[in-house]
């Protein structure tokens, strides 16, 4: 009986060790004004990555170094990815999506050509990333709410989430294609119920215009596509869905 015993106490322990629970560790957001966190002087404008938090467990940090009107560019220029470079753990994710304001050949300050400085920002991402052991995830640029005459959504991104998605490729790093998955999301609502997820607001104190905003996203559509993104990330069996909610 008491070598039972023992053999039973022995199997116990062994159980206990094997319920550790998932080593706590930062998912640090990089990219524009569709993911960042905003201030309150302009509710409901909701950044994807402001609720993302809300979907992990207790063991994961969100930090979203996000920024209103960065490319790939002015986010390395103005020290932003150094700062996130600085803190990186091994362990960490980064969670990089640019290309919205990448695209405005207007100013020298953010503009990047897709398969050139755009895709050498992201391959820097990338590498320093790694080099800290951490891991990178791309995605592609959200939509922008703009329907054609045909009912369906027009595309405003170019060929910056198809090299994106090279980017990812080239790497064999995870992937998550929020354009299309934004893409078709929006095209199942349709015109006008889509509006809701957007910044299509009437006038108020604070803003005395009615807003018809079709990039920036409201509390529900940041959910929205915070949900996407969460989705993806357990259909793909990455590992930091094991730390999902």
């Amino acid at each position: 009986m008491k070598r039972v015993l023992t053999i039973l106490s022995l199997a116990f322990v062994v159980f206990i060790g094997c319920q550790t629970p998932e080593k706590p560790f930062t998912i640090y957001a990089i990219g524009d004004s569709t993911m960042a966190n905003k201030k309150a002087e302009v509710y409901p404008e909701t950044g994807w990555c402001q609720v993302l938090g809300d979907y992990f467990d207790e063991s994961v940090t969100v930090s979203n170094h996000a920024r209103n009107g960065r490319s790939s560019k002015s986010f390395i220029d103005e020290g932003l990815w150094q700062a996130v470079l600085d803190s990186l753990k091994a362990g960490d994710y980064v969670f990089i999506q640019f290309g919205h304001n990448d695209q405005k050949a207007y100013d020298s300050t953010r503009y990047t050509t897709p398969f050139g400085t755009y895709s050498a920002n992201l391959e820097r991402f990338i590498l320093e990333t790694q080099a800290k052991g951490a891991n990178p995830i791309l995605f592609t640029s959200i939509i922008r709410r703009k329907f054609g005459d045909n009912g369906k959504l027009t595309d405003t991104h170019g060929d910056y989430p198809v090299a994106t998605r090279e980017m990812a490729a080239k790497y064999n790093i995870p992937l998550i294609d929020l354009q299309k998955l934004t893409e078709e999301w929006v095209n199942l609502l349709g015109d006008e119920p889509s509006k809701e997820m957007f910044l299509w607001l009437p006038a108020t104190e604070t803003y005395p215009k009615e807003r018809k905003d079709d990039t920036h996203l409201s509390i529900k559509g940041a959910n929205m596509v915070a949900q996407l993104a969460i989705g993806e990330m357990k259909d793909q069996k990455l590992k930091l869905a094991n730390n999902i909610k």
